[in-house]
Protein backbone atom coordinates (compact mmCIF):
# COMPACT_ATOMS: atom_id res chain seq x y z
CA UNK A 1 0.00 0.00 0.00
CA UNK A 2 1.06 3.46 -0.93
CA UNK A 3 1.06 6.42 1.61
CA UNK A 4 1.23 9.61 0.16
CA UNK A 5 3.20 11.99 2.76
CA UNK A 6 2.07 15.91 3.16
CA UNK A 7 5.30 17.79 4.09
CA UNK A 8 3.58 20.61 6.22
CA UNK A 9 7.03 21.82 7.33
CA UNK A 10 6.58 25.38 5.48
CA UNK A 11 2.96 25.68 6.60
CA UNK A 12 2.58 24.50 10.34
CA UNK A 13 6.46 25.08 11.02
CA UNK A 14 5.27 28.93 10.59
CA UNK A 15 3.70 28.70 13.94
CA UNK A 16 7.04 27.93 15.64
CA UNK A 17 8.80 31.35 14.26
CA UNK A 18 5.83 33.28 14.56
CA UNK A 19 4.99 33.48 11.08
CA UNK A 20 8.25 34.90 10.08
CA UNK A 21 9.97 32.51 7.37
CA UNK A 22 11.58 34.55 4.86
CA UNK A 23 11.77 33.92 1.24
CA UNK A 24 15.40 32.49 1.23
CA UNK A 25 14.17 29.65 4.01
CA UNK A 26 10.96 28.94 2.05
CA UNK A 27 12.69 28.36 -1.27
CA UNK A 28 15.97 26.42 0.07
CA UNK A 29 13.40 23.77 1.87
CA UNK A 30 11.27 23.66 -0.78
CA UNK A 31 13.93 22.77 -2.95
CA UNK A 32 15.55 20.28 -1.16
CA UNK A 33 12.01 18.41 -0.48
CA UNK A 34 11.47 18.17 -4.09
CA UNK A 35 13.98 15.90 -4.23
CA UNK A 36 12.83 13.57 -1.58
CA UNK A 37 9.98 12.16 -3.58
CA UNK A 38 7.26 13.93 -0.96
CA UNK A 39 3.94 14.02 -2.62
CA UNK A 40 2.77 17.14 -1.53
CA UNK A 41 4.69 20.37 -0.01
CA UNK A 42 2.04 22.31 1.97
CA UNK A 43 3.33 26.19 2.36
CA UNK A 44 1.45 29.46 3.63
CA UNK A 45 0.85 30.68 7.14
CA UNK A 46 0.79 28.96 10.07
CA UNK A 47 -3.36 29.36 10.28
CA UNK A 48 -3.58 29.14 6.08
CA UNK A 49 -3.99 31.49 3.44
CA UNK A 50 -5.75 35.10 4.56
CA UNK A 51 -5.19 34.64 7.93
CA UNK A 52 -1.94 36.82 8.67
CA UNK A 53 -3.45 39.25 10.57
CA UNK A 54 -2.66 41.18 14.07
CA UNK A 55 -5.37 38.51 15.82
CA UNK A 56 -2.91 35.74 15.03
CA UNK A 57 0.43 36.78 13.47
CA UNK A 58 1.50 38.86 10.44
CA UNK A 59 3.23 36.85 8.59
CA UNK A 60 6.89 38.07 6.97
CA UNK A 61 5.44 37.57 3.01
CA UNK A 62 2.01 37.70 1.81
CA UNK A 63 0.75 34.95 0.63
CA UNK A 64 0.93 35.99 -3.08
CA UNK A 65 4.86 35.83 -2.37
CA UNK A 66 4.98 32.48 -0.26
CA UNK A 67 3.41 30.46 -3.33
CA UNK A 68 5.06 32.35 -6.07
CA UNK A 69 8.75 31.28 -4.29
CA UNK A 70 7.70 27.37 -3.45
CA UNK A 71 6.22 27.27 -7.05
CA UNK A 72 9.31 27.65 -8.60
CA UNK A 73 11.23 25.59 -6.43
CA UNK A 74 8.70 22.87 -7.03
CA UNK A 75 9.58 19.99 -10.19
CA UNK A 76 8.73 16.78 -8.78
CA UNK A 77 6.31 17.50 -5.37
CA UNK A 78 2.66 19.03 -5.80
CA UNK A 79 1.96 22.39 -4.01
CA UNK A 80 -0.50 22.25 -1.16
CA UNK A 81 -2.01 25.23 1.04
CA UNK A 82 -4.62 25.04 3.44
CA UNK A 83 -7.35 27.64 4.30
CA UNK A 84 -9.60 28.06 6.73
CA UNK A 85 -13.07 29.74 6.12
CA UNK A 86 -13.73 33.03 7.89
CA UNK A 87 -9.64 33.70 7.71
CA UNK A 88 -9.44 33.06 3.65
CA UNK A 89 -11.77 33.56 0.88
CA UNK A 90 -12.88 32.55 -2.34
CA UNK A 91 -10.51 35.04 -3.62
CA UNK A 92 -8.11 33.59 -1.63
CA UNK A 93 -8.54 30.48 -3.47
CA UNK A 94 -8.73 32.02 -6.65
CA UNK A 95 -5.30 33.53 -6.02
CA UNK A 96 -3.78 30.89 -4.87
CA UNK A 97 -5.09 28.78 -7.95
CA UNK A 98 -3.53 31.49 -10.11
CA UNK A 99 -0.49 30.85 -8.61
CA UNK A 100 -0.25 27.63 -9.50
CA UNK A 101 -1.28 25.30 -6.46
CA UNK A 102 -2.04 21.93 -7.24
CA UNK A 103 -3.98 20.75 -4.01
CA UNK A 104 -6.08 23.19 -1.57
CA UNK A 105 -7.16 21.85 1.59
CA UNK A 106 -10.28 23.38 3.55
CA UNK A 107 -10.19 23.43 7.36
CA UNK A 108 -13.41 23.42 9.72
CA UNK A 109 -13.71 22.74 13.22
CA UNK A 110 -14.56 18.98 13.76
CA UNK A 111 -18.64 19.66 14.40
CA UNK A 112 -18.82 21.91 11.47
CA UNK A 113 -18.43 20.47 7.97
CA UNK A 114 -21.06 22.66 6.42
CA UNK A 115 -18.62 25.79 6.49
CA UNK A 116 -17.05 24.23 4.06
CA UNK A 117 -19.63 23.55 1.45
CA UNK A 118 -19.33 26.89 -0.85
CA UNK A 119 -15.24 26.59 -0.75
CA UNK A 120 -15.05 22.88 -1.79
CA UNK A 121 -17.99 23.11 -4.51
CA UNK A 122 -16.50 26.13 -5.97
CA UNK A 123 -13.04 24.35 -6.12
CA UNK A 124 -14.78 21.21 -7.84
CA UNK A 125 -16.24 23.19 -10.20
CA UNK A 126 -12.52 24.45 -11.63
CA UNK A 127 -11.47 21.26 -11.80
CA UNK A 128 -8.89 21.71 -8.88
CA UNK A 129 -7.59 19.04 -5.86
CA UNK A 130 -10.26 19.65 -3.12
CA UNK A 131 -9.62 17.94 0.25
CA UNK A 132 -10.83 18.79 3.56
CA UNK A 133 -9.75 18.03 7.36
CA UNK A 134 -11.92 18.35 10.70
CA UNK A 135 -9.81 20.19 13.25
CA UNK A 136 -9.60 19.70 16.94
CA UNK A 137 -10.99 16.19 16.28
CA UNK A 138 -10.83 15.20 20.16
CA UNK A 139 -13.80 17.31 20.56
CA UNK A 140 -16.23 15.08 18.49
CA UNK A 141 -16.90 11.25 19.00
CA UNK A 142 -15.67 8.52 16.18
CA UNK A 143 -19.50 8.79 14.83
CA UNK A 144 -19.90 12.57 14.63
CA UNK A 145 -16.50 12.63 12.63
CA UNK A 146 -17.85 10.24 10.30
CA UNK A 147 -20.74 11.61 10.04
CA UNK A 148 -19.12 14.75 8.61
CA UNK A 149 -16.76 13.28 6.65
CA UNK A 150 -19.98 11.98 4.48
CA UNK A 151 -20.87 15.94 4.61
CA UNK A 152 -17.31 17.09 3.14
CA UNK A 153 -17.56 14.52 0.25
CA UNK A 154 -21.02 15.24 -0.29
CA UNK A 155 -19.66 18.45 -0.88
CA UNK A 156 -17.37 17.86 -3.38
CA UNK A 157 -13.68 16.84 -1.25
CA UNK A 158 -11.95 13.91 -2.92
CA UNK A 159 -10.14 13.29 0.38
CA UNK A 160 -10.67 13.82 3.99
CA UNK A 161 -9.85 13.53 7.19
CA UNK A 162 -9.06 14.67 11.09
CA UNK A 163 -6.08 16.70 12.61
CA UNK A 164 -5.12 16.41 16.14
CA UNK A 165 -4.56 19.70 16.48
CA UNK A 166 -4.13 19.78 20.35
CA UNK A 167 -2.19 16.48 20.14
CA UNK A 168 -4.09 14.92 22.52
CA UNK A 169 -5.31 11.67 21.02
CA UNK A 170 -3.66 8.41 21.54
CA UNK A 171 -3.56 5.27 19.56
CA UNK A 172 -6.78 4.10 20.34
CA UNK A 173 -8.72 7.33 19.72
CA UNK A 174 -6.61 7.53 16.02
CA UNK A 175 -8.12 4.10 15.39
CA UNK A 176 -11.29 4.06 16.40
CA UNK A 177 -11.89 7.72 14.10
CA UNK A 178 -10.40 6.57 11.43
CA UNK A 179 -11.99 3.21 11.05
CA UNK A 180 -15.18 4.60 11.68
CA UNK A 181 -14.53 6.92 9.16
CA UNK A 182 -13.33 3.85 6.32
CA UNK A 183 -16.86 3.12 7.32
CA UNK A 184 -18.84 5.94 5.63
CA UNK A 185 -16.76 7.39 2.87
CA UNK A 186 -14.59 5.91 0.07
CA UNK A 187 -12.23 8.75 -0.73
CA UNK A 188 -8.97 8.51 1.29
CA UNK A 189 -8.63 9.09 4.48
CA UNK A 190 -5.94 11.73 6.21
CA UNK A 191 -4.46 12.13 9.53
CA UNK A 192 -2.28 15.14 10.76
CA UNK A 193 -0.71 14.64 14.07
CA UNK A 194 0.67 17.17 16.84
CA UNK A 195 3.20 16.00 19.45
CA UNK A 196 2.27 17.25 22.50
CA UNK A 197 1.94 13.96 24.64
CA UNK A 198 4.46 11.97 22.25
CA UNK A 199 2.04 9.98 20.34
CA UNK A 200 2.96 11.70 17.03
CA UNK A 201 4.43 8.72 15.77
CA UNK A 202 2.48 6.34 16.99
CA UNK A 203 -1.01 8.09 16.32
CA UNK A 204 -0.01 8.31 12.79
CA UNK A 205 1.06 4.78 12.08
CA UNK A 206 -2.08 3.93 14.00
CA UNK A 207 -4.00 6.45 11.44
CA UNK A 208 -2.18 4.52 8.25
CA UNK A 209 -3.20 0.59 9.83
CA UNK A 210 -5.76 1.88 10.48
CA UNK A 211 -6.86 2.55 6.53
CA UNK A 212 -5.75 6.33 6.10
CA UNK A 213 -3.65 6.71 2.83
CA UNK A 214 -2.43 10.46 3.63
CA UNK A 215 -0.29 11.34 6.52
CA UNK A 216 0.78 14.92 7.30
CA UNK A 217 4.27 15.58 8.86
CA UNK A 218 7.14 18.13 9.61
CA UNK A 219 10.81 17.64 8.77
CA UNK A 220 12.14 17.63 12.79
CA UNK A 221 8.86 17.41 14.00
CA UNK A 222 8.80 21.71 12.52
CA UNK A 223 5.43 23.14 13.84
CA UNK A 224 3.09 24.51 16.46
CA UNK A 225 4.07 23.52 19.70
CA UNK A 226 5.32 20.39 20.69
CA UNK A 227 5.55 19.87 17.01
CA UNK A 228 4.06 17.82 14.27
CA UNK A 229 4.97 14.22 13.39
CA UNK A 230 9.02 13.91 12.43
CA UNK A 231 9.02 12.73 8.94
CA UNK A 232 12.19 11.68 8.72
CA UNK A 233 11.24 9.20 11.32
CA UNK A 234 8.09 8.77 10.30
CA UNK A 235 9.14 7.73 6.25
CA UNK A 236 11.47 4.86 7.49
CA UNK A 237 9.35 3.41 9.98
CA UNK A 238 6.52 3.01 7.41
CA UNK A 239 8.79 1.54 5.03
CA UNK A 240 9.73 -1.51 7.55
CA UNK A 241 6.56 -1.90 8.18
CA UNK A 242 5.45 -2.95 4.51
CA UNK A 243 4.22 0.53 3.59
CA UNK A 244 5.60 2.49 0.45
CA UNK A 245 6.25 6.22 0.45
CA UNK A 246 7.79 7.11 -2.61
CA UNK A 247 10.31 8.88 -0.15
CA UNK A 248 13.94 8.63 -0.97
CA UNK A 249 15.26 8.84 2.61
CA UNK A 250 18.64 9.85 2.12
CA UNK A 251 17.04 12.95 0.31
CA UNK A 252 14.98 13.42 3.24
CA UNK A 253 17.49 12.98 6.20
CA UNK A 254 19.11 15.84 3.76
CA UNK A 255 16.17 17.81 3.72
CA UNK A 256 15.47 17.50 7.40
CA UNK A 257 19.29 18.46 8.52
CA UNK A 258 18.69 21.59 5.98
CA UNK A 259 15.59 22.72 8.09
CA UNK A 260 17.01 22.18 11.68
CA UNK A 261 19.90 24.69 10.24
CA UNK A 262 17.55 27.10 8.30
CA UNK A 263 14.20 26.94 9.43
CA UNK A 264 14.39 26.79 12.81
CA UNK A 265 15.49 28.88 16.02
CA UNK A 266 15.54 25.66 18.44
CA UNK A 267 14.01 22.45 17.26
CA UNK A 268 10.52 21.50 18.67
CA UNK A 269 10.39 19.87 22.20
CA UNK A 270 7.46 18.41 24.05
CA UNK A 271 8.08 21.37 27.21
CA UNK A 272 6.07 21.36 30.04
CA UNK A 273 3.50 24.04 28.71
CA UNK A 274 3.47 21.91 25.30
CA UNK A 275 1.77 18.39 27.45
CA UNK A 276 -0.32 20.92 29.37
CA UNK A 277 -1.64 22.00 26.16
CA UNK A 278 -1.88 18.05 25.03
CA UNK A 279 -4.24 17.34 28.43
CA UNK A 280 -6.62 20.18 28.24
CA UNK A 281 -6.98 19.97 24.77
CA UNK A 282 -6.18 23.52 23.31
CA UNK A 283 -4.93 24.21 19.91
CA UNK A 284 -1.10 24.11 19.69
CA UNK A 285 -0.67 27.24 17.71
CA UNK A 286 -1.80 28.83 21.09
CA UNK A 287 1.13 28.45 23.13
CA UNK A 288 3.17 31.77 22.10
CA UNK A 289 -0.07 33.81 22.59
CA UNK A 290 -0.56 32.28 25.88
CA UNK A 291 3.21 32.67 27.25
CA UNK A 292 2.71 36.72 25.73
CA UNK A 293 -0.32 37.52 27.66
CA UNK A 294 0.52 35.24 30.99
CA UNK A 295 3.76 36.84 31.31
CA UNK A 296 2.66 40.12 30.51
CA UNK A 297 0.36 39.64 33.36
CA UNK A 298 1.82 37.44 35.84
CA UNK A 299 -0.46 34.66 35.58
CA UNK A 300 0.41 30.65 35.22
CA UNK A 301 0.57 30.17 31.65
CA UNK A 302 -0.79 26.17 32.57
CA UNK A 303 -3.47 27.71 34.43
CA UNK A 304 -4.78 29.91 30.76
CA UNK A 305 -4.23 26.35 29.32
CA UNK A 306 -6.77 24.30 31.46
CA UNK A 307 -9.13 27.43 31.61
CA UNK A 308 -9.14 27.64 27.88
CA UNK A 309 -9.56 23.79 27.55
CA UNK A 310 -12.65 23.92 29.74
CA UNK A 311 -14.44 26.46 27.74
CA UNK A 312 -13.23 24.73 24.65
CA UNK A 313 -11.37 27.11 22.63
CA UNK A 314 -10.56 26.32 19.34
CA UNK A 315 -8.79 27.91 16.80
CA UNK A 316 -9.57 31.65 15.38
CA UNK A 317 -10.70 32.56 19.11
CA UNK A 318 -7.19 33.59 20.25
CA UNK A 319 -9.07 36.65 21.64
CA UNK A 320 -10.62 34.78 24.27
CA UNK A 321 -6.53 34.40 25.58
CA UNK A 322 -6.90 38.22 26.65
CA UNK A 323 -9.99 37.97 28.64
CA UNK A 324 -8.77 34.41 30.41
CA UNK A 325 -5.90 35.86 31.72
CA UNK A 326 -7.40 39.30 32.90
CA UNK A 327 -9.65 36.74 34.74
CA UNK A 328 -7.45 34.47 36.40
CA UNK A 329 -5.54 37.91 37.92
CA UNK A 330 -8.61 39.28 39.12
CA UNK A 331 -8.92 35.95 41.07
CA UNK A 332 -5.92 35.83 42.01
CA UNK A 333 -5.59 39.43 43.60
Amino acid sequence: MTILINDSTLRDGQHAVKHQLTAAQLRSYATAADKTGVAIVEVGHGNGLGASSYQVGRAALSDEQMLTTVRESLQNSKMGVFMLPGWGTIADLSKALAYGTDVVRIGTHCTEATLAERHLGWLRERGAEAHAVLMMSHMASPAELAEQAELLVGYGAQAVGIMDSAGSLLPQDVTARITAMRMQVEVPLIFHAHNNLGMAVANSLAAVQAGAGIIDGCARGFGAGAGNTQLEVLIPVLERLGFNTGIDLYHFLDAADLAARELMVVPPMIDSLGIVSGLAGVFSGFKSPVLNHAGNAGVDARDVFFELGRRQIIAGQEDLIVEVVAELKRAAS
